[in-house]
């Protein structure tokens, strides 16, 4: 194990070996995160799905209900993730000329953090847009996952700096 100290890999304990962390003792706080993501697609698979033309259904509608359904289930998804009631999920989707832009806002009272469930939903809902648009465009690329936002708990708010 590279010599680090331990405080920065919280999901290591003292011999290295992955663990969950414990938040039983941490304040109950309410928690935001916002994330967001890029699906990039052909001018023509843009305008299939502006007029809709796409084999499968509407994509952007459903990949808002696959986010919010994903987000809810993190915790079987990604190891040592904490179970959450989530209080309120939001998924917004907006067709620009180059693609899709994905934005996820998660909600709970909690002793963790959020930040997974808002990723959660936009991975999920780019993958739900490839899906449902690869009949007509396999060369789709899903970029940009990233956390914008999050506020609540010990660390508090955390804002992500505007690109350059």
């Amino acid at each position: 194990m590279p010599d680090q100290p331990q405080n920065l890999l919280s999901h290591l304990d003292s011999e290295g070996r992955i663990t969950m962390v414990d938040v039983g003792s941490k304040d109950v706080t309410a928690r935001v995160a916002e994330a967001s993501g890029y699906v990039r697609m052909a001018p023509e698979t843009v305008s299939a799905i502006r007029e809709r033309r796409t084999p499968k259904g509407d994509p952007l509608e459903t990949a808002r209900l696959a986010g919010i359904m994903a987000s809810k289930r993190t915790a079987e998804l990604i190891p040592l993730c904490h179970s959450l009631s989530l209080s309120h999920v939001d998924v917004q989707i907006t067709l620009n000329d180059d693609g899709a832009y994905i934005r996820a806002t998660a909600a709970t009272s909690a002793q963790t953090g959020v930040e997974m469930e808002a990723l959660t939903a936009v991975s999920v809902a780019a993958l739900t847009i490839y899906d449902m648009c690869k009949a007509i465009d396999r060369g789709m690329v899903i970029d940009e996952i990233r956390l914008d936002r999050k506020t609540g708990g010990r660390s508090g708010e955390w804002r992500r700096e505007a690109s350059k």
